[in-house]
């Protein structure tokens, strides 16, 4: 498999599969735990909804000063603030200071995160291993996963969320360590047209973030209430979940490779609505839920390499990657902050949370159009599109080690 010759993209794996460890861990519970501290669901939807606008606001200081400290440092930097999250997050009781401390710290983390590793993932992966690169790093992070979600629920009912989120938090330090080791990426100081370049990317983020409010932070709290809100059962659940879904992105990544991606988005987004239909069904209903949510493992295998080869592919071809991922960030954050709010307001009203599930069909709906208008242009990868600057870069900074 020459997509796992590359030494840089094994480490960006290794720490996307470290991180991924934390977030299957203490991440995965971030929604229930604030719901079992005494806030109400409609509160919990609109505590995302807060941090995702506040991810909005913050995402344009990136760029600064990562043209000062080189794209890594954002990466890990990043990274670090997301660890400090969680300590706050075992402090929660209720709304008061602590959750609002939470959201401010949850908001930067993320900005600063998401927005560096996306971009530098895309400036040092291969163009034509994209869809093998991708679906083996969501394979990966979904095998270490397989595990976690069930220890770190016993973590909470038998030591308590301190020392589970402690847990979380001290993984999401390691992550960092193979970072140490890949090459740096240097941002350009101005380039003409990134933003307005982006705006592909932008579209396809919005509407991944307008499902992910519905389909992961929804379908959260519906599978924890019906589950009889068990920090173990729930555990147990996206365990068997991570099971389910360890191998499925590898073998669609090596499809979108061959030229196949069109195929790929049918696959990926039909398996989607079913299972959204199947979570809108699911709540009050055990097995149901269960075997909706070990689905959804699957189809997040099947959808991430579609959807981030598209967009890796089009943010290495733009004129600065990191530029390009602030942009299509601020999509997935006004998506989905959309999305929570709505979801919060319906809860509210007492609309049943099955509702707020079915408005993913829309995002979904809307990516598939996307996405098969990209693979219809580019069907077969004939070339390496490499980003000149970010290859220079790359180069200089190896030449001066």
């Amino acid at each position: 498999m020459a997509f796992f010759r590359s030494k840089t993209v094994n480490l960006l794996n290794l720490h996307y599969a470290i991180h991924g460890l934390a977030l299957s861990g203490g991440g995965a519970f971030f929604a229930v735990y604030l719901l079992k501290s005494g806030i109400s669901v409609p509160w919990v939807l609109a505590t995302f909804a807060m941090i995702l606008a506040g991810r909005f606001v913050v995402r344009p200081l990136v760029v600064p000063i990562a043209v000062r400290t080189g794209m890594r440092a954002i990466v890990i930097a990043g990274a670090v603030l997301t660890a400090l999250a969680y300590p706050i997050l075992a402090e929660v009781d209720g709304l008061g200071p602590a959750l609002f401390a939470l959201i401010a710290m949850a908001a930067v983390g993320d900005a600063f995160y998401w927005s560096g590793f996306h971009a530098y993932y895309a400036a040092l992966g291969t163009h034509e291993h994209r869809g093998s690169e991708v679906g083996a790093r969501e394979g990966l992070a979904a095998l270490v996963g397989i595990v976690n979600p069930l220890v770190t629920g016993l973590i909470l009912v038998t030591y308590g969320p301190r020392v589970a989120f402690g847990v979380t938090s001290a993984f999401l330090l390691l992550g960092t360590l193979p970072l140490l080791f890949t090459p740096d990426v240097v941002v350009p100081r101005q380039v003409e047209g990134a933003y307005r370049a982006a705006l592909p990317g932008v579209k396809l983020f919005a509407a991944d973030g307008w499902i992910g409010a519905g389909y992961l932070f929804v379908w959260e709290i519906a599978l924890f209430v019906t589950l009889g809100e068990s920090f173990v059962a729930f555990g147990g659940a996206l365990a068997l979940a991570a099971l389910v879904g360890a191998v499925g992105g590898l073998v669609l990544g090596r499809l979108i490779d061959r030229g196949h991606g069109r195929k790929a988005v049918l696959y990926a987004i039909g398996a989607l609505m079913v299972t959204i239909l199947l979570r809108a069904a699911a709540p009050g209903h055990v097995a149901l839920a269960v075997v909706a949510n070990a689905l959804g493992a699957l189809v997040i295998c099947l959808y991430m390499p579609t959807m981030m080869t598209a967009v890796y592919n089009q943010a290495k071809r733009s004129a600065c990657t990191l530029r390009f991922h602030v942009a299509t960030e601020g999509g997935w954050d006004a998506g989905g902050a959309a999305g929570c709010l709505i979801a919060a307001l319906l809860a509210a009203a007492g609309v049943p949370l099955s509702v707020a599930m079915l408005l993913s069909l829309l995002g979904a709906g809307w990516s598939f159009v996307q996405l098969r208008r990209y693979y219809g242009e580019h069907p077969v990868v004939t070339e390496i599109a490499v980003d000149p600057l970010a290859q220079n870069a790359i180069v200089n900074l190896a030449e001066e080690a």
